[in-house]
């Protein structure tokens, strides 16, 4: 009898651990990731907080679409018992892609050690430059199962960079420590994500799904939001262009306003053997910025389709703004031209409802919420702002090298805001 029990226990005792050695495996190698974004009122940039250092401590950045790595200032208040830099010439020096020792004439401390990797953090709004010191220490982050948060899972040696606090002096919201780069770059933040866990099948893919309290996941989907919808079956695909800086773009042919096609230029819709044109995505612009030309073609084109608005002096910075009074139905209604990018393939279409093309850029005023980027011809002749993302997941898949969209959520009964984050997992 004694014997039988004695079987019995060990069995069960086998089983159970069985059980949490499973679940364990499970949690430490998640196959999907989650952030909450929050967009800045006053810079419309969009901030997420993540969890590094030991002791843990949440640490807000801005979040750089085309950022080519994490960089937090360490000169004031970083402290932390696993922060280590790594010495000149190192593999994760080769990593970063630095070939300049770092010589520091303070006293040491984080971001201030001798023999050390140089990597270079940028100020993605005003462009302005520092020589930062290659880190490393804990990061942590929330699992998801697509649906709702998980349990928060360690990555152990994740590469930053400590810049000076000058980086954070302009264009930044006042309560950020650092920026957040999701650009494709050795060390941004989905490609250690996807390195570190590979083994779980972690797929390197991210998606960003904007909104005042939005969200960003990393991994392959589905992913959900309330009310139980699964936000990628809308998902329309396009190639993804990665230029040679890491930054990332997409072929626009041509521009129709109410199913009607804009006249413009469109050699400029092409990049040129010196990178110059082309469509690329941001986060740090708030909204769509156009080449003069096709700026004045699409606003005159724009205006023609809603000449039963009156017009109002415009607002900066934008160049076409309307009596909001005026507006019979919603901004998501047929009040509104449609504007479609009509992409590779003219049957692939990003439609921009009134929701993501009129905005109040002042009490009874509604803009046409694009930018005149001026006749210089030096970088990307349209680059989409984050204004045009909001409510619609763009889903950034640089495993099969393409780019999904799904234009207005707000049809399919949710939005970007509508992410689980309360739920206990």
């Amino acid at each position: 009898m004694a014997s039988s029990f004695l079987l019995f226990l060990l069995i069960f005792l086998s089983v159970s651990s069985f059980i949490l050695l499973s679940e364990s495996q499970k949690t430490s190698k998640p196959n999907k990731l989650v952030l909450q974004v929050q967009k800045d009122p006053k810079t419309k940039l969009y901030v997420t907080n993540i969890y590094k250092r030991t002791p843990l401590q949440k640490v807000p950045f801005v979040v750089d679409l085309n950022g080519r790595l994490l960089w937090v200032t360490c000169e004031k208040s970083y402290r932390s018992s696993t922060y280590h830099a790594p010495r000149c010439h190192s593999t994760q020096c080769s990593r970063a892609d630095s070939h300049y020792c770092h010589i520091c004439s303070t006293r040491d401390g984080p971001g201030c050690h001798n023999n050390t990797c140089g990597v270079m953090s940028m100020n993605p709004v005003t462009g302005l430059t520092a020589m930062s010191e290659l880190a490393q220490d804990v990061l942590s982050i929330q699992s998801t199962q697509g649906s709702n948060p998980g349990p928060m899972v360690r990555v152990p040696q994740f590469l930053f960079t400590c810049a000076p606090s000058l980086l954070l002096q302009r264009g930044l919201p006042s309560t950020v420590q650092g920026v957040a780069g999701l650009g494709h770059s050795p060390i941004s933040l989905p490609t250690q994500l996807t390195s570190h866990f590979w083994s779980a099948g972690f797929a390197p893919i991210f998606a960003l799904c904007l909104a005042p309290k939005g969200v960003m996941f990393f991994g392959d989907s589905p992913y959900y939001m309330l009310p139980n919808v699964d936000i990628t079956r809308p998902l329309s695909y396009t190639p993804l262009i990665i230029s040679p800086q890491g930054e990332y773009y997409m072929e626009v042919k041509s521009i129709k306003i109410n199913d009607k096609n804009v006249p413009i230029d469109t050699a400029l819709l092409s990049i040129n053997k010196q990178g110059v044109g082309g469509t690329k995505l941001s986060t740090i612009n708030p909204y769509t910025i156009l080449h003069h030309s096709i700026f004045k073609a699409v606003t005159q084109f724009f205006s023609k389709e809603l000449s039963a608005i009156p017009q109002v002096k415009p607002v900066a910075p934008f160049g076409v703004c309307f009596n909001s009074k005026s507006f019979k139905n919603s901004r998501v209604g047929p009040g509104v031209p449609n504007i479609d990018l009509v992409l590779h393939d003219k049957h692939v279409m990003w439609r921009i409802y009134g929701a993501n093309s009129i905005v109040e850029a002042a009490p009874g005023v509604s803009c046409l919420a694009f930018v005149d980027g001026g006749m210089e011809n030096n970088g990307a002749s349209i680059i989409i702002g984050a204004y045009q993302m909001e409510n619609n997941l763009v889903q950034f898949d640089k495993a099969r090298s393409r780019l999904g969209f799904s234009s207005s959520l707000l049809f399919y009964q949710t939005s970007c805001n509508n992410f689980n984050f309360t739920a206990i997992p």
